[in-house]
């Protein structure tokens, strides 16, 4: 597994396109072998065979996933900064962010968002490096109005599945003026009717009450990787401003003033949210 962890980086580090989308197809294929594939029992096979001819394979679940011997060498040597995907996958976002903004640049973009997305949910320490600024200045960067909605979309995704279940990480996309980036997008009239629909899923998430983590976090992780601030974080007084982050929870009801001060009605999300439950969490 690291013979092929370490050709996909290879591939990842390059500035060629063609490379890079080899570097994340290898990687997507590697995810997909542990998590999609199923090894099956005699018992099962022979009762596969019985009455369809054929043994067949399916997904994993989660509880047996966690059990497989591939994915549990996975996740121990994503904890390490040498083998970590999220922490390279991040630093491709950052060489192709700076590349502009074409057809197979945000093919690349998305490509890599989604991979990233992926991981995280897999290797849930890993989401604790969002907590560094300039990691979440990056994601930041990709909801600039001027990305492509695809982008845009995207990256809203990516920024829920990095706040999942992190408090900590949450505070620091507050800090970051995080809410005036979305807001700003989601009032945009150039924002495509897409993006705004996954703007307002992601404010429904946001304003949910929190539940930190359970898990280890991933401080192992923070160190030995630097990259250069973002646009954002270069545009001094003008820029995003820098705080250090609360470590704490904050009910919906303190969410709701934060947001208020972007956000029109916010009263009517919060009670929409109470009423739909969409993400099936109770408020009490």
């Amino acid at each position: 597994m690291e013979n092929l962890l370490s050709l996909s980086f290879d591939y990842l580090s390059s500035f060629d396109g063609v490379k890079i989308r080899k570097g994340l197809r290898q990687l997507e294929g590697l995810l997909a072998q542990i998590c999609l594939s199923r090894t099956t029992t005699a018992a099962e096979r022979r009762t596969s065979m019985a009455t369809n001819g054929a043994a067949k394979s399916g997904p994993k679940d989660l509880a047996s996933l966690s059990e497989d011997p591939a994915f549990r060498e996975f996740f121990k040597l994503q904890e390490g900064f040498e083998w970590n995907v999220a922490i390279r996958l991040i630093s491709c976002l950052e060489r192709l962010l700076g590349k502009g903004s074409n057809g197979q640049n945000d093919l690349l973009l998305v490509s890599t968002l989604d991979l990233l997305r992926g991981v995280l949910l897999i290797h849930p320490p890993s989401r604790s490096l969002f907590a560094r600024e300039i990691y979440m200045n990056l994601l930041l960067d990709l909801l600039d109005p001027s990305s492509c909605p695809a982008v845009q979309s995207s990256a809203v995704l990516t920024l829920v599945t990095a706040l999942l279940e992190q408090p900590s990480i949450t505070r620091c996309f507050e800090n970051l003026d995080g809410l005036l980036t979305v807001t700003s997008l989601f009032k945009n009239r150039g924002t495509s009717r897409e993006v705004k629909l996954k703007l307002v899923e992601f404010l429904y998430f946001y304003l949910m009450p929190e539940t930190p983590y359970a898990g280890r976090n991933a401080a192992n992780l923070e160190g030995g990787l630097q990259r250069s601030p973002s646009k954002a974080s270069r545009l001094g007084s003008g820029g995003r401003e820098r705080h250090e982050g609360e470590e704490g929870t904050r009910t919906t009801n303190e969410k709701q003033s934060l947001l208020g001060r972007y956000l029109n009605n916010v009263e009517d999300l919060v009670e929409d949210l109470k009423e739909t439950a969409p993400f099936g969490t109770s408020f009490g």
